[in-house]
């Protein structure tokens, strides 16, 4: 019987703000694996990890503490106002020779 396999097999988690899962996709036909391949998801203190494996969640649930939500979010906004004041640059434009 052929069937395919859907598991995490490798959860990195990357301070402060990533935990990084690895999919692992396998094909496997009585008890032998014929062929593999591999998908990576992340998520952030602000992802939502309710539909992950029970043992990513519990991960993300650990290291993804209020303290680490409200610095994300820091660091997002502070980001999004580094962007928001960047001057618009015009493509256009020719260098000049000094």
């Amino acid at each position: 019987m052929i069937e395919k396999k859907i598991y995490c097999d490798k959860i990195e988690f990357v301070p402060p703000f990533a935990v990084q899962c690895r999919k692992r996709i396998s094909v496997v036909e009585d008890g032998n694996e014929l062929a593999a391949s591999f998908e990576r998801c992340v998520m952030q203190p602000d992802s939502d990890w309710s539909q992950a494996e029970a043992n990513v969640q519990a991960i993300c649930n650990a290291v993804f503490t209020d303290a680490v939500k409200a610095d994300w979010a820091a660091k997002q906004a502070a980001e999004a106002a580094a962007i928001a004041t960047e001057p618009e640059s015009d493509a256009t434009e020719t260098p000049t020779e000094a």
